[in-house]
Formats: C-alpha cells, sequence, structure tokens
C-alpha cells in the first residue's frame, strides 16, 4: 500500500508473540487457581511452610545488623547448688558456726596435798574465841651432849582443823620465852606441811621436800621424826604416823631413818 493511503483504509496488524504470552499466563494461573488447594496442603505435611516461616521470623528486618544473643555470666559452684556452704569470711555473722559453748568446771575436790603458807610467816588460826591446851614437843641438849625430848604446852584456839593448826605451830619452833628455856628444833627450817589427814587411828602427813634433809645427820632426824611423832599422838584418836614427802612415801630419810610405814611412839 502506498505511504499515501488514508489511515482508514489501513488494516492494523497484531503481533503473534503478545498473543502467544498471555495465552501463556492464562492458563498457568488457571492451574495455580485450581491447584492452590493441593499445593498448600502438600507444603503443610512436609512442613516446609513451617520452616520457610520460622526463618523469615530469624531474620533481623532490612536496614539492622544482626545482633548476638547476650552472654551470660558463668555460674559459680555455690549458686548452681546452693545447699553448698559459702567459704567461712563470706558467711554473714549469723551463720558462723557458734563458738564451743564453756563448759562449767566441775566442783572442786578436795585435793591430797594443799598447799599452805611458808613456816617463816605466824599462821593465825581463825579462833572461835575459846581455846584448848596443847603440847609441842622440841628439843633440849644437856651437858653431856645428849638431846632430850621436852614437851611445852600451850593455848590454841579451838578451830575445825586442829590437828593442822597444832603442826603448822610446830613448825614456826619454839617461842623467844621457850628459846630462853633451852629448847631447840630439829625440824628443817624450810620444810612446809602440805596436807594433814587421819584415817582410821594413823595420821597421814605430807611436807615438802625440805623435810628429809637435814643438816645434823642421824641425831638430827631422829629429834625431827620425835618431835612430829609425839606432838600428834597427843591427839587421843591418834596412834601412829605415815610421813609423806610431797605426797609419796619414801623409805628413807637420810639413810637409816626408815619411814616407809607408820610410825608411833615406839619407833624412836
Amino acid at each position: 500500500m502506498p505511504p499515501n493511503m488514508p489511515p482508514y483504509v489501513r488494516k492494523p496488524k497484531k503481533p503473534m508473540g503478545f498473543l502467544f504470552w498471555t495465552f501463556f499466563f492464562v492458563v498457568i494461573f488457571s492451574l495455580f487457581f485450581v491447584s492452590a488447594p493441593r499445593i498448600r496442603t502438600t507444603l503443610e505435611n512436609t512442613g516446609l511452610l513451617d520452616r520457610l516461616s520460622k526463618k523469615n521470623e530469624t531474620l533481623p528486618p532490612p536496614g539492622t545488623s544482626p545482633t548476638a544473643p547476650p552472654v551470660q555470666p558463668p555460674i559459680s559452684p555455690a549458686a548452681e547448688n546452693p545447699a553448698s556452704e559459702a567459704p567461712a569470711s563470706e558467711k554473714p555473722a549469723s551463720e558462723k558456726p557458734a563458738s564451743p559453748v564453756d563448759v562449767p568446771p566441775e566442783a572442786p575436790q578436795t585435793p591430797l596435798v594443799t598447799e599452805t603458807k611458808p613456816a617463816s610467816q605466824p599462821v593465825k588460826p581463825p579462833t572461835t574465841g575459846k581455846s584448848q591446851e596443847r603440847a609441842f614437843y622440841f628439843i633440849r641438849v644437856d651437858g653431856d651432849g645428849a638431846i632430850l625430848r621436852t614437851p611445852v604446852t600451850r593455848a590454841v584456839a579451838v578451830s575445825a582443823s586442829p590437828l593442822v593448826d597444832t603442826l603448822r605451830l610446830l613448825l614456826q619452833g619454839p617461842t623467844p620465852e621457850e628459846q630462853d628455856r633451852g629448847l631447840i628444833t630439829l625440824i628443817p627450817s624450810g620444810a612446809k606441811l602440805l596436807s594433814a589427814q587421819v584415817r582410821g587411828s594413823t595420821a597421814y602427813i605430807s611436807f615438802s621436800e625440805e623435810f628429809q634433809f637435814n643438816r645434823y645427820g642421824m641425831e638430827g632426824y631422829v629429834g625431827q621424826m620425835r618431835q612430829i611423832i609425839w606432838t600428834v599422838t597427843e591427839f587421843p584418836n591418834i596412834a601412829d604416823v605415815q610421813i609423806l614427802i610431797e605426797g609419796r612415801i619414801i623409805e628413807y630419810l637420810g639413810e637409816q631413818i626408815k619411814i616407809g610405814s607408820p610410825l608411833g611412839r615406839n619407833s624412836f
């Protein structure tokens, strides 16, 4: 047709490609619409739909950077096990172990050996306002050098321990008036009375170690034993005396004076 032909005379041509693709999309859409319920059922049965939905949930929104999960601090053994004890320094004061309860001491018992005041210090026993005559034995040396046992009488205050009071006064030695009469003591000056007890008719008298050392030798030992035995057996309920040194029985004073058993007036 010549180019100058009027428009109403021209017959427009529709391209075949456009019709083909239109028909193709219509068929595809029809098939998808018809098969949509079956496709959805298949996706649900296989779990693919759930996995796709979870994947979409975990993905960060566009424009944001992924953040790491918060780091939790390590759990200490004490936090894992509340029942376990904390160190003693971290425990509150209320949970610290209580200090051991102080056990009250037992009532004091009467000791076998009781310490007394030194013989060099005058002892004044408690008085009741009454006194009783007591005999004390000291030593006198006559012109021939013989050692004589000599008694003296003193008024001694009445007390609950007359034997102990008498022995303490004996260890103090003769009074100045008695010394003027020539009386002396052969009991060693450092000897101390530790205890005095009566069991049956025997008096158990304990002295300190000084009692077993007499500077006058054999005659001195005999003289001190006579003073003790005769003074103690003045008590009507005492027949003999057992000498103890520091609460122990020893066999001899010096080398020849046997004191391992109770001794009476006839022993010396």
